[in-house]
């Protein structure tokens, strides 16, 4: 009788098993998920395991340590302890709109589309962890991978709070037990880049950690943390772009490189503040704090006063000389993070007051020397981010563009709200509709990585134009690589690229928040639509060659991780509950990783 007992018992756990399996799949406890995969197999923990039968129950994981404490490093040049983290802010302007509760009819396809979003999504995770798991990336076409940011499996940091945001709780706390193993004190690359290190493994863990709750991430973000802040061992202060990993563990002090792009130094304010935050520990804050006065102080001193020049060199301190301007490449989110720095620490404090006078200064800056309203078709009111060279006769502008810039719309927005400035917002919203004009324009439905438009003829470009084609025709021509297939208005589409970037549908997403106009939805969904047929693999979704081309041209075996980082995360926001990481809540880093905004 034991024997059959037991075989009865071993007969219904199957059937049970096979019950769960066979549930839908989109209520993250209703189903059991596989563990074997490719040529390795991986059991869950116990922890794991009763996670599954009980979803209440947060696993138990426990992090192991990495085999480099880098909180031990003896620094050469220590940096300053101060200032302090201000105290947490009592009172925040409201940001997103007031919504009220879809129409049955209506919500029911916005059910429709986020589940859509969801599955393209769980098929690129799916495949990541069964090709590329605990690798930097996937490789969406030969179903190999690579290892480009040290090695420490950076599409499982970056995709752990898109997880979390869609329900798929099981895979999340798998993916937790793989981070607990990081082992920061290794690296496949001899020096560790400061900024993507900065945005994705620990905006990663910070954002994770804020959604969960888990310690085990913030204990994994401290260590990360830690190596970062040993890239500030030098002799000025400054962070360095690249750590040398070995170096850095010595602590006898790191050369500051002479020329970087902006963006690098500048985009350490929000993981570093957070994390001083989180840990009562100030010294990430009082570190990035000495960087950011640099800026500060010399924000008008530059050859385009309110804005700095798209290389700088911190070995001298010197972030005034240089003469090219931009919001896009090389610049985008030392912008990005000034409004957001305000949001996140206030400005009651003298040292964080710094970011809201540093933001309006840039942004009036850039209204009144980059963006322009191009020729076009049609009477679309939109506006685009161009450049500025400032040369020996003045400021000129370059009407060049690139899918990057499209972050600028958003942050206009959300500016807007934050220092009550309508202007801001409208501008914002023109900015948005200038990149999904551009996704619209090509026979794609996305835009190029990076292209040129016509300028309206005049002094004033932010006034607008009627069409001219004798006007656009001499525009064009003075463009050797215009072709005269591209869509009218556009000379040139310099990099036909699309590499599944985020910043267009981060700026619609925003938008949609902060002003509840649906029609930002709708163009979310075009976008989305668009993008997940031209980009689909066996595997995942690909970068495309060309998106003035049928179909896309040839596709790229590339994914990075910001695919389902961001790009997909913001999709499946704008479909999603406008509850979940509502932006009176959460301010979301470079990378889309939110950050919880702390209140007194």
């Amino acid at each position: 009788m034991a024997r059959l007992r037991t075989r009865h018992i071993a007969l219904c756990a199957i059937l049970i098993l096979g019950i769960f399996f066979f549930l839908p799949r989109d209520d993250p406890s209703s189903y059991l998920p596989h563990f074997s995969y490719g040529s390795s197999s991986r059991t869950g923990t116990y922890a794991l395991a009763r996670y599954m039968n009980d979803p209440d129950q947060i696993p138990n994981i426990v992090a192991q340590n990495s085999s480099f404490d880098w909180s031990s490093v003896k620094f050469a040049y220590p940096p300053p302890l101060t200032p302090n983290l201000p105290p947490p802010v009592a009172h925040r302007p409201r940001i997103q709109h007031r919504f009220k509760r879809d129409r049955a009819d209506v919500a029911a396809v916005q059910e429709q589309r986020r589940l859509e979003v969801k599955r393209v999504f769980q098929k690129s995770w799916e495949s990541y962890r069964a090709k590329a798991w605990m690798k930097d990336a996937l490789k969406p076409i030969s179903g190999q991978y690579v290892d480009q940011f040290s090695g420490w499996a950076a599409t499982l940091v970056d995709s752990l709070d898109t997880l979390w945001m869609m329900g798929m709780k099981v895979e999340f706390y798998e993916a937790v037990e793989a981070v607990a193993t990081i082992d920061f004190g290794k690296s496949t690359a001899a020096t560790v880049n400061t900024f993507e290190t900065c945005i994705r493994y620990l905006g990663g863990l910070i954002a994770a950690y804020d959604l969960s709750g888990h310690e085990v991430l913030l204990q994994k973000a401290v260590e990360v943390g830690d190596l970062l802040y040993a890239g500030f061992n030098t002799e000025n202060g400054m962070p360095v772009d690249f750590i040398n990993f070995e170096s850095a563990k010595e602590g006898t002090g790191l050369r500051v490189e002479t020329q970087v792009v902006s963006a690098s130094p500048g985009t350490i304010t929000l993981e570093f503040s957070r994390l001083s935050q989180l840990t009562g520990d100030n010294k990430y804050y009082a570190a990035v704090s000495q960087v950011m006065d640099l800026f500060y102080q010399n924000q008008n001193a530059t050859r385009l006063p309110g804005m700095w020049p798209m290389m700088v060199s911190m070995n001298k301190k010197d972030v005034v000389f240089g003469y090219q301007f931009t919001i896009g490449g090389n610049a985008d989110s030392l912008y990005e993070y000034l409004p957001k720095a305000h949001a996140l620490l206030g400005s009651s404090d003298p040292s964080s007051k710094k970011y809201e006078i540093m933001s309006r200064y840039f942004m009036n800056t850039a209204m009144d020397s980059l963006f322009f309203r191009p020729m076009i078709p049609g009477d679309d009111d939109i506006l685009i981010s161009g450049n500025c060279d400032v040369l020996q006769d003045g400021p000129h502008l370059d009407p060049e563009s690139e899918h990057l810039s499209c972050f600028i719309g958003g942050l206009y927005a959300l500016g807007g709200r934050l220092f009550n400035n309508d202007e801001y917002l409208n501008v914002g919203a023109k900015l948005a509709r200038g990149c999904a004009y551009a996704y619209k324009s090509f026979p794609t439905g996305i835009m190029p990585e990076r292209y040129n438009m016509a300028l309206c003829p005049g002094e004033n470009h932010r006034q607008g134009c009627i069409w001219d084609e004798a006007a656009f025709a001499a525009e064009a021509a003075n463009r050797p690589q215009y072709k005269t297939d591209l869509p009218k208005g556009f000379t040139t589409a310099k990099d036909p690229r699309y590499i599944l970037r985020p910043e267009a549908i981060e700026s619609i997403f925003i938008l949609w928040r902060i002003t509840g106009d649906p029609s930002f939805r709708a163009t979310a969904w075009e976008m989305f639509q668009a993008v997940a047929k031209a980009t689909d693999t066996a595997y995942a979704n690909a970068a495309i060659t060309d998106v003035n081309a049928s179909g896309g041209g040839e596709k790229e075996d590339y994914m990075e991780s910001f695919w389902m980082a961001e790009t997909l995360k913001y999709f499946y926001l704008c479909f999603a509950d406008t509850d979940l990481i509502s932006l009176d809540e959460f301010v979301l880093n470079t990378e889309a990783h939110p950050f919880r905004l702390s209140r007194a």
